[in-house]
């Protein structure tokens, strides 16, 4: 198929500035690898603000490009495509972005949305509780409006990036005595102040991209809740159908890539003449066809349980292609000639995660079952 303008115009332009020493980050950053060159993948984000492609999809009036989704679509193929490096702002621009556009207020669009696409100021997200993370109903951290201030008490866990965040958007229990999606605010915190520690964990690969976020008398203005005080499970659950959007065909070429270093692996040690592995890779590239028909598919469409089919699909597939490099390097797999992990050891590790974080697989089998099947709901205590 020709490339149309648009893709030639961004393949063109990440040729052109992926140079000097931007030209390292090529493949650098993405999940278990998040450390890698932080702040030059920041600067080089802040030269993609500065070029106008953050904001792709937002509508002009906000600051944005209002490209099509076809568009959208090119680039992140394209930029993934190209080798170039993770992006730090995910949360901020595909999350939170669309979030304030869909329910903020013109004051927090004004405040928060320009320094989003400008880079200048980084967010993570507060949802999971170490007694609610598959349940996210089950939040206890809590906040009371007082004096015009929401004062903020809890604990966040599994925290992405709030070790170089300077924002959370939180939700928190708001209303005493309330239970399950009841109750809930989505508010916006600012990380930098005295009532707020946060605590990098360190994971089985050695690094710490994930973090505890403790709430100790933390405290926010009264007009950063977004949506209506209680209303803030609807907010929640729309922030999670944005993020799973047009980036995710960018994750799939990161897939793909990976893939074919894994066959090429196989192909040097010698682990490619055993047919079952050969079979497993052949699988695994079908597999990935299929991952991407579904995300094709859905693209576009109102966020609704269906989404739970495209996260139980990908992360069950990474979680495999972990497997498969394994194989593919044989006993070099169990050794290091240096005591640090390598690329395929570090994979292998990270996605052992990928079928919990983001809702775990026995969830997204449960919302697909109930939801989208009309099966009998689960006994619950």
């Amino acid at each position: 198929m020709e490339p149309t303008g648009f893709r030639r115009e961004v393949a063109s332009w990440l040729a052109a500035n992926l140079t000097g020493e931007f030209a390292r980050l090529r493949g650098l950053g993405g999940p278990g690898r998040e450390h890698e060159e932080f702040d030059l993948r920041l600067a080089w984000e802040r030269h993609l603000a500065a070029a106008g492609w953050t904001g792709l999809g937002w509508p002009t009036e906000h600051g944005g490009r209002g490209l099509s989704l076809d568009d959208q679509v090119a680039f992140h193929e394209e930029y993934a495509a190209s080798g170039a490096p993770a992006r730090v702002n995910h949360i901020g621009e595909q999350l939170l972005g669309p979030t304030l556009i869909a329910f903020g207020t013109p004051e927090q669009q004004a405040r928060f949305l320009p320094k989003i696409l400008a880079v200048d100021e980084l967010w993570c997200q507060g949802y999971s509780e170490p007694g609610a993370g598959s349940d996210l109903a089950a939040v206890s951290t809590s906040a009371v409006l007082r004096d015009g201030e929401w004062i903020i008490n809890g604990q966040k866990i599994w925290t992405s990036l709030a070790h170089v965040a300077d924002w959370c958007f939180v939700l928190a229990r708001t209303e005493p005595g309330s239970q399950r999606h009841h109750g809930l605010s989505y508010l916006l915190v600012p990380l930098r102040q005295d009532g707020v520690t946060i605590r990098p964990i360190q994971q089985l690969t050695g690094t710490s991209e994930f973090n505890e976020v403790f709430f100790d008398n933390a405290r926010t203005p009264a007009g950063h809740v977004v949506g209506t005080p209680g209303d803030g499970w609807k907010i929640a659950m729309a922030t999670l159908g944005f993020e799973r959007g047009v980036s995710t065909l960018a994750q799939q070429i990161g897939f793909r890539r990976e893939l074919d270093d894994i066959t090429t692996e196989a192909k040097r040690t010698g682990t490619y003449d055993d047919p079952l592995l050969r079979a497993d890779l052949t699988r695994a590239r079908i597999g990935l066809r299929v991952l991407r028909a579904h995300a094709l598919r859905t693209l576009g469409r109102p966020a609704g349980p269906e989404v739970a089919v495209g996260k139980l699909l990908w992360a069950q597939w990474h979680r495999g292609l972990g497997e498969l490099a394994m194989r593919a390097r044989g006993a070099r797999s169990l050794t290091s000639s240096t005591g640090e992990l390598d690329d395929w050891q570090r994979l292998y590790l990270f996605t052992r995660a990928d079928t919990i974080y983001g809702g775990s697989d026995e969830i997204e089998r449960n919302i697909i079952a109930e939801r989208v099947l009309g099966l009998p709901r689960e006994a619950r205590p």
